[in-house]
């Protein structure tokens, strides 16, 4: 059993940034699996074919953790059965990576994820550029719209994104970070 896991805030305040790419990834997922039935529990909205979970936590970004944790020991699922889809401010906007294992890098809700999991779960870094200006800009750069040339590109991120985690589920984590980690 996998656990896939979207990052976002609840709300539609929220439905359309940066922060909730996650989120967007989840539903490409679900639409290509013809998943149709989300279901209130855990703390987030849940959906489930035969050997997957897909999970957003409702509440907000750096109380991601608790919400994960409770679904996942009731699926019991091992943190290196979780794969992680998130926003990554260290990324250029459109750039992935997926990565095992680590640090949470100044994000909230990876922070939370890891006091409650470990860091040992799976993750597709979702590149949504950092602000210039610096660390006082970051909020609003995450929790703001896409730009008119980003709205362009965000159906090939979030594709991408849901390219990354079918990759993970059909040929490993290696594999996946062997063909998303090149620079194209």
């Amino acid at each position: 059993m996998w656990l896939i896991v979207g990052l976002g805030n609840p709300g539609s305040e929220y439905a359309h940034t940066r922060h909730n790419i996650g989120f967007m990834v989840l539903d490409e997922l679900s639409r290509r699996w013809s998943v149709r039935s989300w279901k209130s529990k855990f703390g987030g909205e849940v959906a489930q074919t035969d050997q997957t979970v897909l999970f957003k936590p409702l509440q907000y970004m750096n109380l991601s953790g608790p919400p994960t944790r409770t679904t996942a020991a009731f699926y019991k699922v091992e943190a290196k059965q979780i794969v992680v889809v998130h926003d990554e401010i260290d990324l250029d906007f459109g750039r992935l990576r997926v990565k095992s294992g680590g640090g949470h890098g100044g994000h909230n809700g990876l922070r939370s994820l890891s006091e409650q999991l470990g860091a040992d779960y799976l993750r597709v870094r979702c590149g949504v550029g950092k602000p210039s200006g610096g660390k006082e800009k970051v909020t609003g750069h995450v929790l703001g719209g896409f730009s008119k040339g980003e709205q362009q590109e965000a159906p090939l991120l979030i594709g991408g994104a849901a390219d990354a985690v079918e990759l993970i589920l059909k040929k490993g984590v290696t594999a996946a970070m062997n063909q998303v980690n090149t620079d194209k």
